[in-house]
């Protein structure tokens, strides 16, 4: 049976981390974004000039991540805000909605290329490009590939879905852009060569696909309070357990929330503790949880007495 005694203090914030770690976000989405307007625009000229239909379809694929970035941004503007009255857990999940919505983009991408690329294939669609295109893609892989390094790196850091997702929405262009590469390359060197262009994306498209598909189904994970792994869970348990004056860790329960995990914990203690005794006991396996696992960041714990045998 539970004494009542409850400890539910989340890990204090630290204003000027928080503020810097969105601030860095942002800059990494921004950053995005300016190149994705540069390449949108210089993709599209060039696609019109040369007649390169590859090259106006990586066009339309980079503005697709405009949206992308807008959806990041509002994530993580929103998402790693303080709790309030009217989100005492915090705004976490909205960054995984976003993560989510990032991946659904992925997967819809991936499949619009499929189409276009099986259409082009089964219809032969000749078609005709320039040097100019060429130079183009060569240069559009060059800088996707660069803000995905950037990204990840950023994303990795602050241990954000949403970054990581946007990261490979820019790799996802990147390798497009080499399929494009492939297609007005070989195009140009030799006209009879244009059904280069569409097997190369397809081949692509199964890469974008995958990379939609396990954003979606770990934001999926996030939304529907999966617990973290087993061995998360047994370092948890054995952490709580080795503090001193715990008998016994039992119901123990840990789901995510964004880059947060929320553990619940039974802790056993000796039945003629005073209260005071026992609470102090339940601070100091807090403690050790927040200190020893950096994305637990909220405990509540339940001090129940050891039930003594009769006899």
């Amino acid at each position: 049976m539970s004494t009542g005694i409850n400890t539910d203090n989340p890990l204090p914030h630290n204003g000027d981390s928080t503020i810097g770690e969105v601030a860095s976000g942002l800059r990494a989405t921004a950053v995005g974004s300016v190149v994705n307007i540069i390449l949108v625009v210089f993709k599209l000229w060039a696609g019109v000039l040369s007649n390169s239909q590859a090259l106006i379809a990586d066009g339309i694929h980079s503005l697709s991540d405009l949206f992308s970035d807008f959806v990041v941004i509002m994530g993580l503007k929103w998402g790693r805000k303080h709790e309030d009255a009217d989100h005492p857990y915090g705004h976490a999940r909205i960054e995984t909605i976003s993560s989510m919505v990032v991946g659904i983009l992925l997967v819809a991408i991936g499949f619009g290329i499929a189409y276009n690329a099986i259409q082009s294939i089964f219809n032969h669609e000749p078609s005709t490009t320039s040097l100019f295109a060429v130079y183009v893609a060569a240069i559009s892989i060059v800088m996707k590939e660069g803000l995905y390094w950037y990204t990840i790196v950023v994303g990795r850091r602050l241990r954000s879905l949403a970054l990581i997702g946007n990261a490979w929405h820019h790799r996802s262009d990147a390798l497009t852009s080499v399929a494009v590469l492939i297609g007005v390359g070989a195009t140009y060197i030799n006209h009879d060569f244009y059904m280069v262009d569409s097997y190369a994306a397809f081949f692509v498209t199964f890469f974008v696909v995958k990379v939609g598909v396990s954003l979606v189904w770990a934001a999926f994970r996030e939304l529907s309070d999966t617990a973290p792994n087993k061995e998360v869970l047994e370092q948890l348990s054995a952490t709580a357990s080795g503090v001193k004056g715990v008998r016994q860790v039992h119901d123990m329960k840990a789901r995510h929330s964004g880059t947060q995990i929320f553990v619940e914990l039974h802790i056993v203690v000796d039945p003629d503790l005073t209260v005071r005794v026992g609470h102090e006991i339940s601070r100091n396996v807090k403690a050790r949880l927040l200190g020893e696992f950096a994305d637990v960041t909220r405990v509540i714990i339940h001090v129940d007495p050891e039930l003594k045998s009769e006899g």
